[in-house]
């Protein structure tokens, strides 16, 4: 149920800062000694000519052309961009393998964007800032159904609600620490300690830190309850030390349900979040996700309604908690009471709440995301159309006229088409416009894309 609230006099709705950040230590150092107490046998058999010769390389080049139009920044953007990727993974030789990937990010001709670090403040953001960044480089120790890796990798969990890579973004974000899987019959079991998340916004430091280090854990099992139903459950505990990450520090805990019923699937989540860490914001709110994939022969339909509770909480240090946010709103009620609901500080969050990013953070007063898409082939295309309808969970209410000041945030609609040119070359076409009522401001984004994979 959605709840009422009367805005305090005097309260007032604040805009966040990103700070400054230095790059972290590498820390993956203190984790050598468990890795080589659990590899030794096998590092002592390893031929490490056996493994680079059978060794594979791949090679990866992203063009974008990314056009932004948003009321209340006078200038559009426009940004040319390319991303070329080198991989090399090695054999596996007794149960040691390793993997290296490397980044370099590069403008092509047109740069009328603010990448956040490129101080093109005038134009809208386009995440996208150049560079050469080390994306991934790991060793690996691989024996039956336990894997064991070590370094710089890539992390997806599930649908990346709450972790992932970003892909769709030129500098991927990647994880440093140590990632533990294993499979005991029909349990999966999935835990990663993260000393650093590199995030899309590196390789240097701008309007957001390149790196969130601290100390935080992520833990998925996923059980395959019978054929077509599977029950995860999860806990993510987000200790992020440097610049705004601890305003960012929270700790979920949920479940996840997903069936197959002949052609329609169902996915039921349900979580709830709280502060951790150093997060100066005491909160404790839930999220829910309800969602329906039905397929009718070649087109997939889509409906959903997913929700980020909004909590009363509370804080001794507003200033601090000001400083350390990561986007979204802060609401100011006084007697250092405030309102806040949930972070995800590393999803993939550009696939959920609509193409044009407006609720990378969900707003203090909450969100409720009902939504519906539709999909399927026209020849060779693939052409998907989604519709957002977005809503507060909590109503702020004018304290003199009892007027609404946030309820209904606004909507969103886009269209995307898929194009396979060669088997290894495929083209991209998106475009979204988020309409505002409440909340922000009417935008429209639109993403032309090659991708070439060797």
């Amino acid at each position: 149920m959605r709840a009422a609230l009367s805005k305090h006099a005097g309260a007032r709705v604040r805009s966040g800062e990103a700070g400054t950040s230095r790059r972290p230590a590498l820390r993956s150092m203190a984790l050598l000694p468990l890795l080589a107490a659990l590899i030794a046998p096998a590092a002592q058999a390893v031929d490490m000519g056996e493994a680079v010769a059978g060794g594979k390389t791949s090679l990866g080049f992203r063009y974008r052309l990314e056009t932004v139009s948003q009321d209340g920044i006078d200038e559009d953007a426009a940004a040319s961009t390319a991303r070329a990727r080198l991989t090399w993974n090695s054999a596996e030789s007794d149960s040691l393998s390793f993997g290296i990937e490397t980044d370099y990010s590069l403008i092509l001709g047109i740069e009328d964007f603010n990448s956040t670090t490129n101080g093109k403040t005038r134009y809208p953001v386009v995440a996208d800032p150049d560079g050469f960044d080390l994306n991934q480089a790991f060793v690996k120790f691989k024996e039956e159904d336990f894997t064991v890796t070590l370094g710089r990798q890539r992390i997806n969990h599930g649908s990346q609600r709450f972790i992932g890579g970003v892909a769709y973004r030129q500098n991927e974000q990647t994880y440093d620490g140590l990632r533990l899987q294993t499979n005991v019959g029909a349990l999966d079991i999935d835990y990663a300690f993260i000393h650093n998340i590199n995030r899309i916004f590196g390789p240097g430091d701008g309007a957001q830190p390149g790196d969130w280090y601290g100390n935080s854990h992520a833990f998925r099992a996923t059980f395959a309850a019978w054929p077509g139903h599977t029950i995860a459950g999860y806990a993510y505990l987000w200790d992020l030390e440097n610049d705004n990450g601890p305003g960012n520090s929270n700790a979920t805990y949920g479940v996840e349900y997903q069936g197959v019923f002949n052609q329609l699937t169902v996915t039921a989540m349900l979580s709830n979040q709280s502060d951790h860490g150093d997060n100066p914001l005491s909160y404790d709110a839930t999220h829910y996700l309800l969602q329906g994939d039905l397929k009718l022969g070649g087109i997939s339909l889509t409906a959903a309604y997913e929700v980020f509770g909004s909590d009363t909480g509370s804080t001794d240090d507003p200033e601090k908690f000001a400083a350390t946010r990561f986007g979204g709103l802060m609401v100011d009620l006084g007697s250092n009471r405030h309102l806040a609901s949930l972070r995800f500080p590393a999803a993939t969050l550009h696939k959920f709440q609509g193409w044009t990013d407006k609720f990378l953070i969900a707003p203090a007063t909450g969100l409720h995301d009902a939504w519906v898409s539709v999909s399927g082939k026209v020849g060779e295309a693939t052409v998907t159309g989604v519709y957002h309808d977005f809503r507060s969970d909590v109503t702020l209410l004018d304290a003199v006229s009892g007027r609404p000041l946030l309820d209904d945030y606004g909507s969103e609609i886009g269209l995307s088409v898929t194009y396979p040119l060669r088997d290894n070359l495929g083209l991209l076409f998106k475009i979204a416009r988020y309409s505002a009522d409440d909340y922000a401001t009417d935008t429209t984004k639109a993403w032309l894309m090659f991708d070439w994979r060797w």
